[in-house]
């Protein structure tokens, strides 16, 4: 199998077991746009693709699966693009309360496959050894070591209708230190919002006091994230691409949810990892098309308290620990304290 993406999405294919060749197409405009299109192109045609599944929708995947002449073209009903597809399939409107994932698994039903579960298809993003020896060297170099259990909160989002005000998530991170000492709060970002990230920090380790020492800031790519994330005690984030990452492996979560449902965002993984969803509960407003906050103040977001988050937390950590528990009593053997 085959899978083509844009590079800013090629971390989270790489090393996949499922699949045999990552097709990375630039990400370009003007002419060069048009140079790698055709060029991609040539590829698909060569490789003689029996089958071509558009997962995206958009103009250029689209084309794309046109131009791969592959016989079976499955993609969705979409005005002006469904002729390039043999069969379409109806999507799920968005404001719908029905999962992501069950909605792109509805293009695999003209193959005779119906249904997906997330115990017996999780999400899945491949572990990176070099990723996992660059964070160890990261956490080293903050004087943080392999027993200290972390926190991450992602404060990026990637637009305004997803991203939690940041002064809640300095309250959040400066709580989460003085509460317990043995915690150290990392907060990180995507590669645009690392300046908001640091003011964050600071705002939060001045409520933090004394305790603020205990919260830091990181730089990590996409593999280095999930490589952070599988070794800490929980994550928090909201409904953006990292969620989805931590999704993929077993460390508690905590996702703040905004404008979208958890019926249709929660993590696509096994029950039995913690997930817990904190939202603002029923509005009028909720969900939206997140093109306009209708009441004009994203009452979705700035309604989820700091103190929501951080009884969230406690919960998380409470399994967390309880799990490690019990995996030390099955092996007869104490384990660390780090999940």
């Amino acid at each position: 199998m085959s899978y083509l993406v844009e590079p800013a999405a090629a971390p989270v294919l790489a090393g996949n077991r499922n699949i045999d060749e990552l097709l990375v197409i630039p990400k370009r405009s003007g002419f060069a746009r048009v140079r790698d299109d055709l060029a991609m192109a040539r590829h698909l045609r060569h490789g003689r693709f029996d089958i071509a599944i558009d997962l995206h929708g958009g103009p250029r995947a689209a084309w794309l699966t046109w131009v791969s002449r592959a016989p079976m073209r499955i993609g969705y009903s979409i005005a002006g693009r469904s002729w390039m597809y043999t069969h379409v399939v109806e999507r799920s409107p968005d404001l719908t309360p029905r999962h992501s994932v069950q909605n792109q698994a509805d293009l695999l039903r003209p193959l005779g496959i119906d249904g997906c579960d997330p115990v017996r298809e999780p999400m899945e993003m491949a572990e990176d050894p070099a990723a996992g020896a660059r964070v160890r060297t990261k956490l080293a170099q903050a004087g943080i070591g392999p027993n200290d259990p972390l926190v991450i909160m992602h404060v990026s989002a990637g637009n305004p209708f997803r991203r939690w005000p940041a002064e809640s998530f300095a309250a959040a991170a400066g709580a989460l230190a003085r509460q317990d000492n043995r915690l150290r709060v990392i907060l990180v970002s995507g590669p645009s919002d690392h300046d908001a990230a640091a003011a964050i920090a600071r705002d939060a380790r001045a409520l933090a006091g004394a305790a603020g020492g205990r919260i830091l800031e990181g730089d990590y790519d996409l593999a280095e994230l999930r490589a952070l994330t599988s070794i800490s005690a929980v994550y928090i984030g909201g409904d953006s691409g990292p969620l989805h990452i931590a999704a993929t492996t077993e460390t508690p979560i905590v996702a703040l949810l905004g404008p979208t449902l958890p019926e249709r965002s929660r993590p696509w993984r096994d029950p039995r990892w913690f997930t817990e969803m904190v939202d603002a509960g029923p509005l009028p407003c909720r969900p939206c098309d997140q093109r306009r906050c209708a009441p004009g103040d994203f009452r979705c977001l700035t309604r989820i308290s700091a103190d929501q988050v951080v009884a969230a937390t406690g919960r998380a950590l409470q399994h967390q620990t309880e799990m490690i528990h019990l995996r030390a009593a099955r092996s007869g053997g104490q384990g660390g304290t780090r999940a």
